[in-house]
């Protein structure tokens, strides 16, 4: 099931929405599913390459929770981010550049 604030998900009996956002994005590849998305749309198999040839069974289930939860849309074309989904990742770019000063250090 996706996590959805409001209703209990790992961590939070109360379904805080940081605790469903934590949730949803702590589970395997779905951040990287969401960072490859950023860097342009893709169908399937492009997406599956570019996530280092995640197993199909695995990106099927990532594509649903985050098309469930809002962040990505599928067209004719591909996957896409949807505005929430470009939203989080205006979010996560402090987080970026935070992380290369880390690597830096």
């Amino acid at each position: 099931m996706t996590p959805k604030p409001g209703r209990p998900v790992r961590g939070s009996t109360t379904g805080r929405p940081i605790m469903a956002a934590l949730d949803l994005l702590g589970r395997r590849w779905a951040l990287r599913v969401i960072w490859e998305l950023h860097q342009g749309s893709a169908g399937f198999r492009e997406l599956q390459r570019r996530c280092g040839q995640m197993s199909s069974s695995v990106l099927t289930t990532r594509l649903a929770e985050l098309t469930d939860a809002g962040l990505v849309t599928q067209t004719t074309d591909g996957y896409h981010l949807t505005a929430l989904g470009t939203d989080l990742v205006a979010a996560l770019l402090p987080l970026e550049s935070w992380s290369r000063t880390w690597a830096e250090s």
